[in-house]
């Protein structure tokens, strides 16, 4: 999933070379292509899907960027998030948006969502952790293949759905799987199981 471009660059160099073709994130000043699977891609595509209908019938007032970056507070990191959530009125305080389409607050970012591939130790390691610094109330890791390490998914080791929510600056995670019903904050009356995801 994930090829390392040997070169280190600032976070503004960065934003200044990436290319309008290609997914790419920096991790401590070092260039990463991101080359997603094809079932990667199924499970991003069947969340961004539900999570637009489920934000139109709320009416609620977010937008979906597939392609922003996150500036993590981590030396020289920016994430390339597979879904986004973004608070459409905050983009206004944002010093990079305008620019490079660049989010850096989390209050930015009602949720946030990774689909685990081979990387799985930055969704639960490191992203987990920059997220929760910045911020960001809530945090899914779509692991349909159940990869994450045995402290993050339990053993025996198997498809999850982890939702981390912000509580008094830390986050605090439920899992769902097979038929259970997701429960998230930010989307209380979303009807989706982990199998929904998993097998879309």
């Amino acid at each position: 999933m994930i090829q390392t471009l040997q070169k280190t660059l600032t976070f503004d160099e960065f934003i200044a070379w990436y290319p309008e073709n290609g997914r790419y994130e920096l991790i401590d000043g070092q260039i990463v292509e991101m080359q997603p699977t094809g079932k990667h891609e199924e499970v991003t595509e069947f969340l961004s899907r539900q999570l637009v209908l489920e934000a139109a019938r709320k009416q609620l007032p977010y937008r979906f960027s597939i392609r922003a970056l996150v500036k993590a507070p981590s030396w020289e990191t920016g994430f390339l998030p597979d879904v986004i959530l973004v608070n459409r009125d905050a983009l206004k305080t944002e010093p990079l948006w305008e620019k490079a389409a660049t989010i850096q607050n989390g209050e930015s970012i009602p949720l946030v969502v990774e689909v685990v591939s081979t990387n799985w130790e930055n969704d639960y390691a490191r992203k987990l952790e920059d997220y929760e610094t910045m911020g960001i109330l809530e945090y899914w890791i779509a692991d349909y293949l159940g990869l994450g390490g045995k402290r993050y998914i339990g053993s025996p080791k198997q498809p999850t759905f982890s939702v981390y929510q912000l509580i008094n600056g830390s986050y605090q995670v439920k899992q769902f799987r097979n038929s259970e019903r997701i429960e998230s904050p930010t989307f209380p009356e979303l009807n989706l199981t982990a199998n929904d995801v998993f097998n879309s």
